[in-house]
């Protein structure tokens, strides 16, 4: 018998679930903001309407007209509405989590503002030019189609070693899959131990040493150290071969050799950044394995070790996609670095792809110089196998941090074997490494470890000279837990840079007179500093 207070229509079944509450809930939320946005609208002579809290709808044009205003608001109700059912919806984490991330990518591009009939500021540049900014967004977007990519940066305005990447110095080694950069010492006497750098060989190393005022490179080397840097090659197919054990052994390793020998050292400094980290720490396990002990410290910059929890990147991977990939390249091929680099700009469409797709094919702008872009659409490519490599035993199994997990260089692998002091450092809004992820790593090495987290992200809070007094950073002493750590850290104002510059001159060892000539006999230099590898387009 039908109830007359609660009829059927009133309760369709679908609202027997969660996912359907959140689908009612959200419906009639959009009903009622319709029916009021087809009332007509009078404001007060005078009165502006609230802004959008969405920075895409910020602007003056979206305000003014209610058409527009009205259009950006059901957008973002739309959106919202989509995000809570899903969350509702009965599916495991995991799964929720990769069908956000995939929502994501749908609403962003469906959005009023990457469209030229529904963006009033697009709308109102073409009126103002006389459709000039129209035919110019064109010749932006033949350009890009070009050239494969959303332009980010005037290309033409960056040069590497002319105005990116000018630190003096010399290229001292070089294989076929890395040279070797020693940086010319700023000071009259120097640390006898070295410094050896190894960055992420997904990007071009001079994210390390972009300008004079905030070159990691330049700053190591004004505190008194001898800089050696791995600048990797950025592979074509001759390449295509080399597998994870040829970066480890003769990228890092025959790095750090050359580094003792050309110092006369006994031990080096060491410093990863990235993958670079990770690559820095296989090595390290490597060489204890066969009874060595090469670094006198360790420097991990937004590092994962421990791969159990790896952010969104860790959601495009499962075993089909790896078990494609090894068929593909696993053999023999390249992964190309355009590749990787829509993948790192689709984790943040909103800031890396929309922008400037409105602002260069819908308004006509062409985008600005500037040198951090420049350097992220330096793209890199990657031989097959060592990618494939990395991709099984890191983010799909995580073997990495098992002792004995890894067979790399011929020698079982345990991170534990490094009981080098270490000084590891996370960003708190890394979306590329979770800081969280990267503190696990703590738990893994077996010296003496102080833990350092900044503020902002996986570049912005790593290149953060002390100078431009920007930002935080957070000190404290080692817990099992990151969320504890948090918790009984303390802020400290400024830069994190002068807190490692501190700790790792107790391990440079001996102050030295500091020699002017690189190399050595063995090892003279070959080119200039940045050398050409550095400077190769991905093919």
């Amino acid at each position: 018998m039908t109830d007359p207070k609660n009829p059927p229509s009133a309760n369709p079944w679908w609202t027997a679930t969660p996912a359907g509450q959140a689908w009612q809930q959200g419906l009639e939320q959009m009903q009622a903001f319709w029916s009021a946005s087809l009332k007509p609208l009078a404001p007060a002579a005078g009165a502006a309407a609230k802004p959008a809290a969405d920075r895409r709808f910020a602007a003056e044009p979206w305000q003014r007209d209610p058409r527009f205003a009205q259009l950006s608001q059901g957008y973002l109700q739309f959106s919202t509405l989509m995000r809570n059912a899903l969350q509702a919806a009965p599916l495991d984490a995991r799964s929720k989590r990769q069908w956000d991330f995939a929502l994501r990518q749908v609403l962003d591009a469906m959005s009023p503002a990457n469209s030229l009939a529904t963006n009033p500021e697009a709308l109102q540049a073409a009126l103002d030019s006389g459709g000039a900014s129209l035919v110019e967004g064109a010749r932006l977007l033949m350009a890009d189609i070009a050239k494969g990519r959303v332009s980010m940066s005037d290309d033409q305005a960056f040069e590497v070693g002319e105005n990116v990447a000018t630190s003096p110095g010399s290229v001292v080694f070089e294989n076929e899959l890395m040279q070797l950069v020693q940086y010319a010492p700023s000071t009259a006497r120097v640390h006898k131990r070295p410094l050896v750098i190894v960055p992420p060989c997904i990007n071009k190393f001079y994210i390390l040493d972009l300008q004079p005022d905030n070159s990691l490179v330049a700053s190591a080397v004004a505190q008194g150290h001898t800089v050696f840097l791995v600048s990797w090659r950025n592979v074509d197919a001759a390449q295509g071969h080399l597998g994870w054990d040829d970066y480890v052994e003769d990228g890092v390793l025959q790095a750090i050799a050359v580094a003792r020998e050309i110092g006369g050292a006994d031990q080096v400094n060491t410093l990863g950044f990235c993958i670079g980290g990770t690559l820095l720490g296989s090595a390290l396990a490597v060489a204890a394995a066969r009874g060595e002990a090469p670094a006198a410290s360790v420097t991990l910059l937004t590092t994962m070790l421990d791969f159990s929890e790896t952010g969104e990147l860790g959601l495009m991977v499962d075993e089909a996609m790896v078990a494609k990939r090894e068929a593909s390249i696993g053999r023999g091929g390249l992964m190309k670095g355009r590749e990787l680099a829509t993948v790192f700009a689709a984790l943040r469409a909103n800031d890396l792809i929309w922008p400037y797709v409105v602002n260069g094919y819908l308004k006509g702008k062409a985008p600005p110089a500037f040198d951090l872009l420049y350097w992220n659409g330096d793209d890199t490519n990657l031989p097959g196998p060592m990618y494939c490599w990395y991709l099984r035993n890191t983010y799909l199994e995580n073997r990495l941090r098992e002792p004995g997990g890894t067979v790399q260089c011929g020698v079982p692998v345990d991170l534990s074997a490094i009981t080098a002091p270490a000084f590891v450092y996370a960003s708190r809004e890394d979306h590329i490494v979770p800081w969280q992820t990267a503190y696990a790593g703590t738990q893994l090495l077996g010296g003496e470890v102080r833990f350092v987290l900044g503020a902002s992200g996986h570049i912005a809070g790593v290149i953060n000279p002390p100078e431009k007094k920007k930002r935080n950073h957070w000190v404290g002493g080692l817990t099992e837990d990151a969320g504890a750590w948090l918790d009984q850290a303390e802020s400290v104002d400024g830069s994190w840079w002068p807190a490692w510059s501190g700790w790792l001159a107790t391990h440079g060892g001996a102050k030295v007179a500091a020699r002017r000539t690189p190399g050595n006999a063995a090892y003279p230099a070959i080119e200039p500093a940045p050398g050409r590898y550095v400077k190769t387009q991905a093919a």
